[in-house]
């Protein structure tokens, strides 16, 4: 006998959380950047930097897919993406094999 144990979609308060959490942690991250002035290697803080933006714009485009009711499809090939990857990137727009396609 086995058990087939289905997860539940997250509900979409709980997604919000989580993109707002998200969204919290970066803003302050990026605001800690701001803070430093002037380091040693400004290459890297402004890499730093574009990649938490890049991250902000992926969680606001995620409240999007929220409103829209398409949160949690791939959108490259539209199918489910895993509750566990929702739960590690809530912001994330791939499922793995579609990700890995994209590097």
């Amino acid at each position: 006998m086995s058990l087939d144990i289905t997860r539940a979609e997250p509900h979409p308060h709980e997604v919000r959380q989580r993109l707002e959490h998200a969204r919290s942690s970066r803003l302050a991250q990026l605001q800690a950047l701001s803070e430093t002035g002037q380091a040693q290697d400004d290459y890297l803080l402004s890499e730093q930097r574009t990649a938490m933006e890049r991250t902000l714009k992926d969680i606001e485009e995620a409240f999007a897919r929220v409103e829209n009711g398409t949160y949690g499809a791939c959108l490259d090939c539209a199918r489910p993406i895993p509750a566990e990857r929702l739960e590690i990137l809530p912001y994330t727009r791939f499922c793995v094999p579609c990700q890995r396609r994209a590097i």
